[in-house]
């Protein structure tokens, strides 16, 4: 602040100063302070590009790029002093090398706050999904490794949370795999479309003077593949748009959906009922009153935090919808949404790697569940229209089959061969057959399929694209 309490950025044209409450009302420093470290990358690069224009000469860019340097080793030794009244991580970084030379009042210069936010947060998105692709990779990996590692021991597979056909935990974990390859591959797409440069739009029109954006942008190195700048084409979009904030929340919430769905499954698998899998201590906790109970609040949490992850996206999906162009100060409330589901999707992949390097998996019991005839029903289906039934025709019998045996109270392959044949009088004697899951896996070699081979070069696939 002034010394007659105005506002020392934009105080010149009112006579007083905020009130104490509207500062604390309007202040985004508390939270977009985390941006710092792309701020000052940002002013570098434009003070270079001021230097090269004549705007600054080679002593004062000196100055600033020294002032410059030495606020980003304050803000990441955690020396920097935050002030709530200078309102944003902007005003306080400008006052702060103001202090340590006045070559700073140029600095601004052809800048608004608007395009300065707008380059910051691309930074910011940029560096967040290569994290965020990081944390998928090595969760992929984990995933990748207790599959290869159970790649044939079988299990049943559900619809409506009921068994149907017979696959395999490495079929399974796989299809996980194959979710979290499509959020790897979501995060690369924010990131390039966060590759293109704002800085030069000004609030609205940008500059009078004679500002080189593409300098500016090579310096910070929105470039394409062959070097070349990539700027927005207009600068009202590139001060107004947020599809970059949508697209990277949609992303983490697609990313979360995943990782809650694993934890879903892996928490039923974990339960006494299922006893498919054995969590490490280090990622389960305990009850205050039961002690024997061994909780997965790993997992648990990871669908809880998915939650709020989408909660994020609807937040910004309603603070954007009704804006007309280009910046009004509700666009202050985009970017904690965007760094909360950051930072809780880049815990949630780390706990899910490390549950699953130290998980266990219970091989005689889910060899137990994927034991129960009935998940082979479609595969005597299948025999019969081998021999020439139609499946519908099939599909009927086998049911029929199945209603015979219940009322027995036996097993499907309990039927003897004359109940079989009177209820199906081309049924041969060797019916029982598909009733063998290891015959079950070895007709299942088509690609997608729970085949030993498939899995096997599915597992090779990504071992090779993880350099596992």
């Amino acid at each position: 602040m002034s010394e007659n309490g105005k506002q020392v950025t934009w105080g010149g044209r009112f006579k007083d100063g905020p009130d104490s409450l509207m500062l604390a009302f309007g202040e985004s420093v508390s939270f977009d302070q985390r941006l710092a470290p792309y701020d000052l990358q940002g002013s570098l690069g434009h003070a270079s590009m001021l230097l090269a224009v004549g705007i600054l000469n080679q002593d004062e860019f000196n100055q600033i790029e020294n002032g410059l340097k030495e606020l980003a080793e304050e803000v990441k030794c955690g020396d920097f002093l935050w002030k709530m009244e200078l309102e944003d991580v902007h005003m306080n970084l400008e006052q702060a090398l103001r202090a340590k030379t006045e070559a700073a009042d140029k600095l601004h210069t052809g800048r608004s706050r608007n395009d300065q936010v707008a380059t910051d947060v691309r930074l910011f998105f940029k560096d967040a999904c290569s994290q965020l692709r990081e944390g998928i990779e090595q969760t992929m990996s984990s995933l990748l490794a207790l599959a290869k590692n159970h790649a044939t021991t079988p299990i049943p597979g559900y619809t409506h949370l009921q068994r149907a056909q017979p696959v395999t935990v490495g079929h399974h974990l796989l299809a996980y795999v194959e979710m979290l390859g499509r959020d790897h591959e979501r995060f690369s797409n924010v990131a390039n479309h966060a590759n293109v440069c704002p800085l030069g739009s000004g609030a609205i029109a940008g500059s009078t003077l004679p500002l080189d954006r593409a300098l500016v942008a090579k310096a910070l190195g929105f470039v394409d593949e062959q070097g070349e700048p990539r700027l927005t084409p207009n600068g009202m979009d590139a001060v107004a748009d947020r599809d970059l904030f949508v697209e990277f929340a949609s992303a983490c919430s697609l990313c979360s959906l995943h990782l809650s769905r694993l934890a879903e499954d892996l928490i039923l698998w974990n339960s006494s009922e299922f006893g498919y899998l054995r969590l490490p201590d280090a990622f389960t906790t305990g009850s205050s009153l039961m002690p024997q109970k061994k909780n997965p609040d790993c997992f648990e949490l990871i669908r809880g935090k998915t939650g709020r992850v989408i909660g994020n996206l609807t937040n910004l999906l309603v603070t954007i919808k009704g804006l007309p162009l280009t910046y009004n100060r509700d666009l202050q409330e985009d970017k904690p949404p965007v760094f909360d589901s950051f930072d809780q999707l880049s815990i949630c992949l780390a706990v899910t790697a490390g549950a699953l390097d130290g998980a266990q998996i219970n091989e005689e019991k889910c060899l137990e569940a994927a034991s129960d005839p009935l998940l082979l029903a479609t595969d005597l289906a299948d025999y019969l229209v081998e021999l020439g039934i139609p499946f519908r025709q099939a599909h009927h019998v086998v049911g029929a089959l199945v209603a015979r045996a219940e009322e027995s109270q036996i097993s499907l392959p309990e039927l003897s061969d004359e109940d079989a044949q009177s209820i199906c009088p081309q049924i041969g004697k060797d019916w029982r057959e598909v009733f063998d899951l290891s015959r079950a896996f070895a007709k299942r070699e088509k690609p997608g399929m729970p085949g030993p081979n498939q899995i096997s070069e599915r597992i090779k696939f990504w071992e090779g694209i993880l350099g596992s």
